[in-house]
C-alpha cells in the first residue's frame, strides 16, 4: 500500500486557499476516491510525489509530454530561452519558426494565431467562423469537451462527466441556445441537424478521435461525411486537434484520417509542457483576424517564447522513426491489456489511436458518449487505486485517455502489464466481472 502521508498534508493546506484544493478538478480524484496526489519531480516516463512514492505515469501532463517528462533537451531550450528573457509583449522569432513548423506538418493550416490554452484556441475559433460565414449555430458532439468557454459547456465530457456535473451553473441560457448537440458516430444525428438548421449552423465542431469521453476513434466514412455536410451548406469544419495534433500522426488525425479542415485547434504538445494554445487555418478565413480584418482577439502572454521554444524542441524530436517508435510502444501496451483482460475472465474494452488508449469495463464496443457512461466506472475506480498502489498512475477517470510516451520503452511496458495483471485479479475477486 502506497503513502502519502505528505500529500494528505499538502491537500488540507491547499484547500484552505484554492477551491477544492486543486486548479483543476480532476486533479481531485474525486471520480476515483481517495486523496489527490502532490508530485514533486518528474523524468521520462516516471513521477515522484511528495513522499517519494515512484509511479509509471500515463497521464503525461495530459498529453504533451509525448517525448518525456524534463527531456533534456527540451530543458535546455526552456533555460537558453529564458536567459534572454521569458516574456516581451512584442514579437519574437520563435514565434515565425514554430509557425512555419506547424504549417509544414499540417498543411491545412495557412496561417496560425497562438494564444495561451486550448479554451481560448476554442472561443476564438468559434468567434472567427461566426463572423466569417454570417452565422450563429454551433453543432457540437455529445460528451465532447473543447474547453470551458460558456458555449461549449452543453453535453460535455471529460471534468463535467468524471464529476457527473450538469451543464454548469453560470452559463446562460442566451450562451447555449446556438449550441446544437449530435451525437459521436452517428451521422444521422448531424444530417438532422442540418436539415432543421442548416442555413444557420456557421461551424461544426469536433474532436476527430474523441479524446474526452475516453478514447474513441471516428467510423469509417464519419469525418469525410461531415466535411460533405459542411461543404454543402457553407459551414466551416473545426478539428479540435488539443489532443490529437502531433501525437496520432505526424501531421495530427486530419493526416491518418485524410480529411481536410477549414480550421484546427492545438495545444498541448506544440507547448512541450508549457502553457499554449493555438488555432489556424484557411488564409481568407484567418485574414479576418485583427490587424488585418475586425475579429478581435489578443494576448499579453500569446506567443510566449518559453513556451515557442518548448513545442519547437518537441517537434523536432518527433520524427518519423519517432512515430514508428510510438506505435510500437502504444500497439504493445493494448494487446498486453487485451491479453490480461482474457486471462482473468473480465469484460473489458480496449480502445486506441496512436499513443492514445482507453480501458473502458464494458461488454460492448464504445463508440459514442452514451455507450462511454454505461461502461463501469465503479470498477474503474478500484481498478485505478489497485493501479496507484502498484506504482502505475492512470488518468483518475474512466473518461479519459491514457497517454503514452517514447519514454515508455518495453521493460516499461511489460512492468505495467504485470501490474494490469495484479490489480485486474485484485477487482476481480472482489467484483463479479
Amino acid at each position: 500500500m502506497v503513502s502519502i502521508h505528505n500529500s494528505q498534508q499538502l491537500h488540507s493546506r491547499s484547500i484552505k486557499s484554492i477551491p477544492g484544493g486543486v486548479n483543476s478538478p480532476v486533479r481531485a480524484f474525486k471520480a476515483v476516491g481517495g486523496s489527490p496526489l502532490y508530485i514533486s519531480k518528474a523524468s521520462g516516463c516516471y513521477l515522484w510525489d511528495a513522499d517519494g512514492n515512484k509511479y509509471i505515469d500515463f497521464i503525461g501532463s495530459w498529453g504533451p509530454m509525448i517525448v518525456g517528462h524534463a527531456e533534456p533537451s527540451i530543458v535546455h531550450a526552456i533555460k537558453k530561452t529564458a536567459e534572454s528573457g521569458s516574456s516581451f509583449g512584442v514579437s519574437t522569432e520563435l514565434e515565425i519558426d514554430l509557425a512555419e513548423e506547424i504549417k509544414q506538418r499540417m498543411p491545412s493550416i495557412e496561417l496560425v494565431r497562438f494564444v495561451n490554452s486550448g479554451t481560448e484556441a476554442v472561443m476564438s475559433a468559434i468567434r472567427l467562423a461566426r463572423a466569417y460565414t454570417g452565422w450563429d449555430k454551433i453543432v457540437k458532439f455529445d460528451g465532447g469537451y473543447h474547453g470551458h468557454c460558456d458555449s461549449f459547456l452543453v453535453a460535455a465530457g471529460s471534468g463535467g462527466a468524471t464529476l457527473g456535473l450538469p451543464d454548469s451553473p453560470g452559463v446562460t441560457a442566451g450562451s447555449s441556445q446556438d449550441t446544437l448537440i449530435a451525437t459521436f458516430n452517428d451521422i444521422k444525428s448531424v444530417h438532422d441537424l442540418f436539415f432543421r438548421s442548416g442555413d444557420q449552423i456557421a461551424a461544426v465542431v469536433i474532436e476527430p478521435v474523441a479524446g474526452n469521453m475516453g478514447v474513441i476513434p471516428p467510423e469509417m466514412g464519419f469525418l469525410n461525411e461531415i466535411r460533405k455536410l459542411c461543404d454543402h451548406h457553407g459551414t466551416l469544419l473545426i478539428f479540435d486537434e488539443v489532443m490529437t495534433g502531433f501525437r496520432v500522426a505526424k501531421g495530427g488525425a486530419q493526416e491518418l484520417y485524410g480529411v481536410k479542415p477549414d480550421l484546427t485547434m492545438l495545444g498541448k504538445i506544440i507547448g512541450g509542457g508549457l502553457p499554449v494554445g493555438a488555432f489556424g487555418g484557411r488564409k481568407e478565413i484567418m485574414e479576418q483576424l485583427a490587424p488585418l480584418g475586425a475579429v478581435y482577439q489578443a494576448g499579453t502572454l500569446s506567443g510566449n517564447p518559453l513556451a515557442m521554444a518548448a513545442g519547437l524542441a518537441t517537434l523536432k524530436l518527433l520524427t518519423d522513426s519517432a512515430y514508428r517508435k510510438l506505435e510500437s510502444n502504444s500497439s504493445n501496451l493494448e494487446r498486453g491489456i487485451a491479453e490480461e483482460i482474457s486471462q482473468v475472465g473480465c469484460t473489458g474494452v480496449v480502445n486506441r489511436v496512436g499513443s492514445m488508449l482507453t480501458l473502458f469495463f464494458s461488454e460492448h464496443p464504445i463508440r459514442n458518449f452514451s455507450d462511454a457512461k454505461k461502461s463501469d466506472h465503479a470498477l474503474f475506480s478500484q481498478f485505478f487505486r489497485e493501479m496507484l498502489n502498484q506504482g502505475t498512475l492512470l488518468p483518475p477517470s474512466g473518461y479519459e485517455s491514457w497517454f503514452i510516451s517514447l519514454a515508455h520503452e518495453d521493460e516499461t511496458i511489460n512492468e505495467t502489464l504485470k501490474s494490469i495483471r495484479s490489480a485486474l485479479r485484485n477487482v476481480s475477486s472482489n467484483t463479479p466481472l
